[in-house]
This record gives C-alpha cells, structure tokens and sequence, in this order.
C-alpha cells in the first residue's frame, strides 16, 4: 500500500469526522475517499529501448503487472522480470530493490510501474537508478548444514551441482548465487565450442571428431596448457557432454564447422543450454539461494569445511559441508584486479557478465593455494560499444574511424587492436560490413535485426547516421575495393584482400572497441578438480571449476570440470 496515499486518505477522513463533532449545523460531507483503480498502459526506457507494461491497480492496490513489447535481452528479461514484478506487488510500489544482474531492465520496469501509478492518482516518489527498497539491518543467523555447497550460479556451477546430485541423490546440495538470476555469461553465448562426438557433428560429417573423437582432441590441444591428465579428463568429458545435455532436453543441432555449436542456425547455443541446466537443477530439488554471495572459505587444520555467506537480507551465516566447490568465474569485471595481475588490461571494458569480479582471489592467496596464469587475459577483437554483445564474423569487413579512414588491419587482435582503437578521434571505430557479411554469418543479422546497427543503401548514408566524413569513407571503400579486386597487397595487413565488398548496398554499420573477455588465469585445480596448495598438494574438501581456475578453454571446458568437480564432490561423501 502506498503510505502517503494512505495517509491523505485518513487525514481527509478525520477532518470529515471533527467536522461533524464540532457543529450540529455544519454540512456532513459523506462522500466516500477517492481510491484508484483501473488498467494502466506505461512505458520507460531499458537496456534496449522502449520497455511497455500493462499495470492493473485496484482500490490503490497494485494487483498485477505484465510485461508488453520491449527490446531488453531475453534470457535477463525473462529470468529479471519475474522477480522485479513479485517484489513491487508485493510492496505495492516500485520504490524496491532492482534485481541485480538486470538493473537497467529493473529500473525501466520501476519507471513504467511509477507512471502507471501517476496515471491513477496515487503518489509515488521518483524512481532513479538507485532507488532501492528500505535498508535492512545486518544479522548474524544460524549456520546450515550441507553435504555439498557451490558457490556460483554459472554454466559451471549448474553442472557441478547437477552432477553431485545426480551421482548421489540423497545428497543435500546447496547452490549459492550471488545476482537475483543465474547462468552467468553462458546464457548470452551464440558458440558452445570445444565440443566433440556430438550428434550434430555425426549428422554433419565430421568425422576427426565423431571417429577417434578424444585422441583427435587431445592432439588439437596438446599445446594449449593443460596437464596431461586434465586434458585426459577434459577430452572425455567433451565426448560425453552432448549425450548429457540431451538427456536433459538440451539440444545443440547446428554444427557450424570444427567444433563450433550452435542450438539452431537461427539460434544461440547459450540461451538453451543455460535454460535447461535451471531447469534441470530445479527437477532435482537442488537447494538454489540467488542473491547470496559467497564470502570467504571456512577453514580447518588446511581442510575446507564450508563457506561464510551473506544474502539479499543482509543476512550472515556458514554453510558447513564435507565438500565446497567453487565456481564463480574470472575477475574481467573487477579493475582492480585486472590492473594488478596483467597491467595494461584494465584500459579495456569487458564482454563478460558483471559478476566477474574475482571474488576468491584474495582468499585463495591468504590460505597459500597454487595460482596459476593471472596475467593471462583473453580479449575478444570488437563488441557493440554501450553494449556488451561480441560483434564480427562478417566473411568481409572494414574498420574505420570518425574521418572514414581505416587504421589498423582488419585481422588484428588482441590488446593492441584495443589500444588502437582507443587512440583514435574519440575513441571511435566503425564496423561496416555488406550484404553477403549479413548474410555470411547469424550473429551480424541477429543484431541487425534487433537494431543496433544502422542501414543505409550508400556509403554516404552510413556515414550520414554515423556521424563521420562522407566524402573520406567513400573514398577509403573505393580504394578498398580497388585492391581487393586486383589481388594486391593491403596497406595494413601486407595481405590480398579475400573479396571486394559489394558495389551496391545495401550496408550495415556499427561502433565497437575491444574487450576483456575472459581472464584466464586461477585457482589450480587437478584433473579431478581439487584446488591445490602452492605445494601441490590436495587442499582437503575443495573443488574449483571453470573461469576462476586456470583453464585453456572456455564454455564446454567449464561446464566439463564443473561436472568433474561434482562428480568427485559426490564420491567423497562415501
């Protein structure tokens, strides 16, 4: 109920009533207090664009909320949105706290329910980006008992602990995520690569990795970090994986070259995979506590006996368990971090989700545990700026800068590419592709289609909307063109240029910059994923899995060790 509004009400009420005490003569107004009720359509603006809602408000009662026509992400809308609309009915105002991991999407839906609010005649105070619900008071609460408890609500962490209890039903698992949703960055992938034996691979015949499928593998990656024995235990999981996930309704059909998966041609393999590990933990009855985060170890004599936690509450306590496993990704979103272990990597934003910000790091350090790699960072060549979306794959491209010039070869990468970019008029560069790069590659037509690039049937259309020099980028696509068609050299790369682009739009465009994508460094965990001491010895009662160890590999690696840490967790019990 919103208590202004209530407290006008009564106000008006008691005047009434002293009215009519104080004068036999004197009119009684007995007009009922106004109440607001009705259907109200708002709007405001979310991560995408224009988010719509439908508000039903009865008697000043906010009794439903539903979600119109928006451009905000799916798989945060879809996860956010529920809980944003259970925590306003539930207030009967938007002044709530945003879901964390979706606060743009939650500050648009505050803002929509506001107005409609507004609409009605109620009173409701502004909602800003940090209009959050009352402050609660910090508590210390009784500790909980578990058999396994994971810390991380990512690809890696749904595995692990989906496999814990798969392999040992009656066990009490535990799984803590510190955002309101889960699934971490996996569910804004389009690529489940490293992926081997899988069905779609059979159908498409590739046969280096149907036919002798691990030792392929294991040759394809003798070279990229690993231990022997974790790649051993890599390369099985990987002939494994598409079994498992098609045992739980998670189908990868589109095998798009190597080992490259996607759900569909149409479809990222992300979004899918990440549903159906939530939707499987939940058929397990796993205990899931979203925001809850993962603050320190519990440690004993050297052996791990739990964690301390801290939830949405503000609500403190252990969760005391024979194993931990450890699971909450890498630390791209952590500056800090990023400055201290590979220095020159922190100029750069981040593609990863905004839980990355290497939460154990510290923790692992003070108990003397073995890390392994922490200069090491993965940066992804161009993503959307403003946005995080990773961007490119067009079969042909050129990057430009706000005087429609090229600087840097095309092909380049890494943090030089970033750095580049970086130094030119603004900070701006321009990805301009043309119809054959739509059509070349899913994820351009995706976000050409969702919007986020501009369109426009010349160059000096491009160029019109972007806000650059129209006369220097047609020449620079001329010379461009050009070289390309004569087979000659390219100024920057000092390579033939595959194809010209076409003559004719029309053409597609958007501003990127490089990104840390991943940190690739870590705890060091062994082919059964226990964490190590600097000694090398087995750290009692600890498993880690995934972007907060060091691992060569990506997504499928993660979710791999997640089920080899789960896998091991559930054996220790016996």
């Amino acid at each position: 109920m919103n208590n202004k509004f209530v407290k006008a009400s009564l106000a008006g009420l008691m005047a009434v009533s002293l009215g009519a005490c104080s004068s036999s003569n004197a009119p009684v107004d007995n007009k009922e207090p106004e109440t607001a009720a009705g259907t109200f359509e708002a709007k405001a603006s979310g991560y995408g664009g224009e988010l719509n809602l439908t508000v039903t408000i009865d008697n000043n009662v906010i009794t439903d909320i539903a979600l119109g026509e928006n451009h905000e992400t799916n798989v945060v809308i879809d996860r956010a949105f529920p809980i944003i609309r259970d925590r306003i009915l539930e207030a009967n105002s938007p002044v709530v706290d945003s879901v964390s991991a979706a606060t743009f999407s939650s500050f648009a839906v505050k803002s929509a329910v506001a107005d409609a609010m507004k609409q009605a005649g109620m009173e409701v105070e502004a909602i800003t980006m940090t209009t959050a619900g009352p402050a609660k008071e910090a508590k210390t609460i009784e500790d909980v008992n578990a058999d396994i408890v994971v810390v991380g609500g990512g690809p890696s962490g749904l595995a692990a602990a989906i496999t814990a209890k798969e392999a040992n039903p009656d066990a009490n698992v535990i799984l803590v995520e510190k955002f309101d949703i889960l699934s971490g960055n996996g569910k804004f992938d389009m690529n489940f690569y490293d992926l081997i034996n899988s069905e779609a691979q059979k159908a498409a015949g590739t046969e280096r990795y149907t036919e002798n499928a691990v030792e392929n593998f294991i040759e394809d990656m003798k070279d990229a970090g690993d231990t022997a024995e974790r790649l051993q235990v890599w390369a099985e999981q990987e002939a494994q994986l598409d079994a498992w996930l098609r045992g739980m309704g998670v189908e990868l059909d589109y095998n798009y070259g190597s080992t490259n998966h996607m759900a569909k041609e149409d479809q990222y393999a992300g979004e899918v995979v990440q549903a159906g590990l939530e939707k499987r933990a939940q058929a397990l009855n796993i205990d899931i506590r979203t925001g809850t985060k993962g603050n320190d170890l519990i440690m004993e004599n050297g052996e791990c006996k739990g964690v301390m936690v801290t939830n949405n509450n503000n609500e403190s306590y252990n969760i005391l368990a024979a194993a931990t496993i450890i699971a909450t990704g890498g630390f791209c979103s952590n500056k800090e971090l990023v400055a201290e272990y590979a220095p020159g990597y922190e100029v750069l934003n981040t593609s990863n989700q905004l839980g990355t910000t290497g939460d154990f790091v510290k923790v692992f350090e003070k108990n003397g545990f073995a890390m392994e790699n922490m200069d090491m960072v993965r940066v992804f060549p161009l993503i959307i700026s403003v946005r995080r979306d990773l961007t490119g794959g067009a079969d042909q491209f050129i990057l430009v800068n706000k005087e429609g010039n090229r600087f840097i070869a095309e092909s380049a990468g890494g943090i030089k590419l970033g750095t580049t970019i970086q130094a030119q008029s603004d900070g701006a560069a321009y990805y301009i592709t043309d119809q054959s790069g739509y059509d070349s590659f899913y994820r351009i037509r995706k976000h050409v289609n969702a919007g986020y690039y501009v369109t426009g049937q010349t160059m000096a259309e491009i160029a019109e909307q972007l806000g650059i020099d129209a006369e220097q980028l047609q020449a620079t696509f001329d010379s461009f063109n050009a070289a390309a068609a004569a087979g000659e050299n390219d100024e920057f790369s000092g390579q033939p240029e595959n194809r010209p682009m076409d003559a004719q739009g029309p053409y597609y465009a958007v501003r990127v910059e490089s990104a840390n994508h991943m940190t690739k460094g870590g705890v060091v965990a062994n082919e059964k994923a226990q964490v190590l001491y600097e000694d090398g010895s087995v750290v009692k009662g600890l498993y880690a899995s995934g972007e907060v160890t060091w691992q060569s590999g990506g997504y499928s690696q993660s979710v791999s060790f997640g089920r080899v840490a789960g896998e091991n967790a559930a054996a220790s019990l016996e």
